[in-house]
C-alpha cells in the first residue's frame, strides 16, 4: 500500500515543480538568452571577416571583385534566408524551424575550416557565408516572432530591443577577438571558424525548447497551446493574450465558415491583401529607410569624415558606433515606459534634419558637422531599435514570421543600397547632395511612420492582431 502511493507523490512533486513559478521564469530566462546569443552570433559572424581581410587576399590572391563576393555573401544569404524562412516557420512551427536555423549556422561555420587554397576557394567561402546570411536571415523571422509570443505585454519591447544591443556587442567582440588572434598569428580560418564554438553551444541550448501556444492556435490545437502555457507561461496577462488569441481565430473561423471560404496559410501575397498592406508598408519601408543612410554613412565613416575635416580612429567608426550603441540602450530603456511611437517619429524626424543640414551647409565648422554625424547616429539607432520590435507585434500569428522576413529582407536592399551607391555618390555629384538623398531617404521613413505607425506599448499580440484584422 505505501508502496503504490510513492510513485504518486512523487509524480506530483514533479508535476509541481515544473509548473512553478520559479520554473517558468528560469525558461524564460533561456528564451531571452537562447535568442540574444543567436543575435550576438549574427553579429560576430558579419565582423569577424574584417580583422583577417588581409591574410585572406594574401593566400587566396583575392582581387576586389573575389573580396567582394566573399563580402556580399552573407547580405544575399539574408535577403534569400528571411522570407524563406519567415514562410517555414508560419507553416512548420517556430520550435523546429528554431533549431534547424542554428544546425546551418553549426555547419556552415564548421565548413570554414576545410576551405581549400586552390582555383575554387573563392566559390567555397563566398558559398559558406551565403549560407550563414540564410541562417542569419532566419534569426529574424523565426527568433523574433517566438520571443514576442512567450514575451509579457509590458516586456515585449524591451526584450526585442535587447537583440540589436547583442548584435552590435557581438559585431565589436569579433572585430576584437579577431585582432588578438590574428596578431598571435593564429591562421585566418580558424580566426572565422571561432563561430562554430557559440554555434555549438547555441544548439544544444535550443533543444528541448516548446512550441509557441500562438502558432499552434493558428493551426486550431488550442488544447496543446494552453497546456503550454500553462507549464511555460507565468504572467496573467500573457495567459490572458492566449485566451484572445484563441477567441479571435474562433471568430476567424465562424467568419470564414459563415462565407465559405478557407483560412489561407502563409504566403507573401497575403501581405499585400486589403487587410495587410499598410502592415506591409510600414515595417518594410520603416525598416528600410531606417538602415539605408546609416549602412552609407558609418560603413565608408572615415571617408565621410575626411571630406570634413576629421577621420580616423575614435572621430570616426568607433565614434559613430559608440554613439549607436548608447542610441540604443537608452531605447531599449524607454520603450515599454514611454511608448513605440515617441521613439519611433520625432527622431526620424530630427534625422532627416540632420542630414539636410550637412549636405546643405557645406562650409559648416568641422566640428559642428562631427557633432552633427554623432547625433545622427544616436537617434538613428534608437529609432532603427523598433525595427526588431514592430514587425514582431503588428503582424499576425498566421503572419507573423514571413512579415518579419519580408520586411528584413527589404531592409537588405536599403542596406545594400546605401553601401554601395554611397562611394559612387560621393566621386560623380559630391558630398552635399549625397547628404541631402541620404535626408530624403530619413524624411521618406518619418512621413510613413506618421501616417501608419502603431502605438503597441502594454498591449497584447492578439488586441493588436485584432485591430490589424479590421
Amino acid at each position: 500500500m505505501i508502496n503504490s502511493i510513492k510513485p504518486t507523490a512523487s509524480a506530483d512533486t514533479s508535476r509541481s515543480i515544473e509548473t512553478s513559478s520559479k520554473f517558468k521564469r528560469r525558461f524564460m530566462v533561456r528564451l531571452v538568452a537562447v535568442f540574444i546569443g543567436g543575435m550576438f552570433l549574427d553579429g560576430y559572424i558579419l565582423g569577424i571577416i574584417g580583422p583577417v581581410t588581409g591574410p585572406m587576399r594574401s593566400d587566396l590572391q583575392l582581387d576586389a571583385l573575389s573580396l567582394g563576393m566573399i563580402a556580399a555573401g552573407p547580405l544575399a544569404g539574408i535577403f534569400v534566408g528571411s522570407p524563406l524562412a519567415g514562410w517555414a516557420t508560419d507553416k512548420f512551427g517556430r520550435k523546429p524551424m528554431f533549431l534547424v536555423d542554428m544546425g546551418l549556422f553549426l555547419v556552415a561555420s564548421a565548413a570554414q575550416f576545410f576551405v581549400t587554397s586552390g582555383d575554387g576557394a573563392v566559390i567555397q567561402l563566398a558559398a559558406i557565408r551565403f549560407f550563414m546570411g540564410v541562417a542569419i536571415g532566419g534569426e529574424y523571422s523565426i527568433g523574433g516572432p517566438l520571443l514576442a509570443e512567450f514575451s509579457p505585454p509590458k516586456l515585449r519591447g524591451r526584450l526585442l530591443g535587447l537583440t540589436l544591443i547583442a548584435w552590435y556587442v557581438g559585431f565589436m567582440m569579433a572585430f576584437i577577438i579577431g585582432t588578438l588572434l590574428h596578431d598571435a598569428g593564429t591562421p585566418w580560418r580558424l580566426v572565422i571558424g571561432t563561430s562554430t564554438i557559440l554555434a555549438f553551444a547555441l544548439f544544444l541550448a535550443r533543444l528541448g525548447l516548446p512550441e509557441s501556444p500562438s502558432w499552434l492556435i493558428t493551426k486550431g490545437r488550442r488544447e496543446e497551446a494552453l497546456a503550454i502555457a500553462h507549464r511555460y507561461v507565468e504572467s496573467p496577462q500573457m495567459h490572458h493574450s492566449i485566451t484572445e488569441e484563441i477567441d479571435l481565430r474562433k471568430i476567424q473561423e465562424a467568419q470564414a465558415a459563415q462565407s465559405r471560404t478557407k483560412i489561407k496559410g502563409a504566403s507573401v501575397g497575403m501581405l499585400f491583401s486589403r487587410q495587410y498592406w499598410r502592415t506591409t508598408l510600414f515595417t518594410s519601408g520603416f525598416w528600410f529607410c531606417a538602415v539605408t543612410p546609416y549602412f552609407a554613412i558609418a560603413t565608408f565613416a572615415d571617408d565621410v569624415l575626411n571630406h570634413f575635416g576629421f577621420g580616423g580612429g575614435w572621430a570616426g567608426g568607433v565614434g559613430l558606433s559608440a554613439l549607436a550603441t548608447a542610441g540604443v540602450v537608452t531605447t531599449v530603456l524607454l520603450i515599454d515606459k514611454l511608448g513605440r511611437r515617441i521613439l519611433t517619429v520625432p527622431g526620424q524626424w530630427l534625422c532627416a534634419g540632420i542630414l539636410l543640414i550637412i549636405g546643405v551647409w557645406t562650409d559648416a565648422p568641422a566640428i559642428l558637422v562631427l557633432v552633427l554625424f554623432l547625433a545622427f547616429s544616436y537617434f538613428n539607432a534608437g529609432y532603427t531599435t523598433l525595427t526588431q520590435v514592430y514587425p514582431a507585434e503588428v503582424f499576425p500569428g498566421h503572419l507573423r514570421g514571413i512579415g518579419m522576413g519580408f520586411a528584413a529582407a527589404f531592409s537588405r536592399i536599403g542596406a545594400a543600397l546605401g553601401t554601395f551607391a554611397l562611394p559612387w555618390a560621393i566621386s560623380n555629384i559630391g558630398m552635399g547632395p549625397s547628404m541631402v538623398i541620404a535626408a530624403a531617404v530619413a524624411l521618406l521613413g518619418a512621413v510613413l511612420s506618421q501616417w501608419l505607425a502603431p502605438e503597441t506599448k502594454g498591449r497584447t499580440l492578439a488586441e493588436i492582431s485584432a485591430d490589424v484584422s479590421h
